[in-house]
């Protein structure tokens, strides 16, 4: 399904499932801010080629005149857009940056926590063999190590400044006993806070140190990330001209799934995208 009369030069890719986790990709006009003519086009699947092969049937002046496209850090959907849209430049979501490296971050954590359920288990083990009762290890709250780990998560997901009495206690006996996740926590901020330069060159700079920086701490769980980031950081950078983000595309999203929830799920698809049709096209 295309509108080519809905094309702006600010749009949005990104995919939602509609039934059976069966993948659609969607392309909106942020000007349209999620009502009437915000769906330039829906295509079923994610694979390049069929994007590509849709969204060239838009007219080439009209695809000439989109100046901005925000995505994921997904490679099919980058080359989707290079292609359909030559004159645009290609913005990876903030959004899905950030959540990569904490990703790397909850990684390390949760590597710890079955550390410390292994732990455990051998000691249960021991006790039993020796004949006695098996009594855990508890911290200063009362938390045993992997109890702790387990209640982290949401303590290491934020800034320092945003966590209540009992969570800076928490954070204070997490980082005292596991001193890595707590280097790996700074390293985190560190990331984040690139995210409030307003210039792409010192961006530019600090991205660059911090990966490098990455490989100096030996932060193996960072890798990957730091990788990710070496490979995007041309559209990455983008992100720093406009500041815009995905968030549009993610708040359509929203409005799908509740829109397909109100329906009890997607029973004729078709029905349902001529629907999507009338209220977003």
């Amino acid at each position: 399904m295309i509108y080519p009369e809905n094309i702006g030069e600010n749009l949005s890719i990104d995919q939602l499932s509609l039934s059976k986790g069966e993948l659609y990709t969607f392309v909106t006009n942020k000007k349209g801010r999620g009502k009437k003519n915000t769906l330039v086009a829906v295509i079923k699947g994610t694979k390049s080629q069929d994007i590509i092969d849709v969204l060239n049937k838009i007219p080439l002046d009209k695809r000439k005149s989109v100046k901005e496209i925000t995505l994921d850090m997904a490679n099919n959907m980058q080359l989707a857009a290079r292609m359909s849209f030559p004159e645009s430049n290609l913005v990876t979501d903030r959004f899905h940056v950030v959540k990569l490296v904490m990703e790397a971050l909850q990684h390390q954590r949760i590597k710890l926590r079955w550390d410390a359920i292994e732990k455990e288990n051998q000691a249960i083990k021991q006790a039993k063999e020796l004949g006695t009762k098996y009594i855990p290890i508890t911290l200063e709250n009362d938390d045993t190590p992997k109890q702790l780990l387990a209640r982290s998560r949401y303590i290491i997901a934020k800034k320092e400044n945003q966590w209540t009495t009992n969570q800076k206690i928490r954070a204070a006996l997490l980082f005292k006993n596991y001193p890595l996740l707590h280097q790996a926590y700074k390293h985190t901020l560190e990331f984040r806070n690139i995210y409030e330069q307003t210039s792409k060159e010192i961006a530019k700079d600090q991205i660059i140190n911090w990966i490098e920086q990455t490989k100096r701490l030996k932060l193996n769980d960072f890798n990957t990330a730091a990788n990710s980031l070496k490979y995007h950081l041309e559209t990455i950078l983008n992100f720093f001209i406009k500041r815009h983000t995905n968030a549009n595309a993610e708040s359509f999203n929203s409005k799908i799934k509740l829109f397909r929830a109100n329906q009890r799920g997607v029973v004729d698809v078709k029905f349902f995208l001529f629907r999507m049709e009338k209220l977003f096209a």
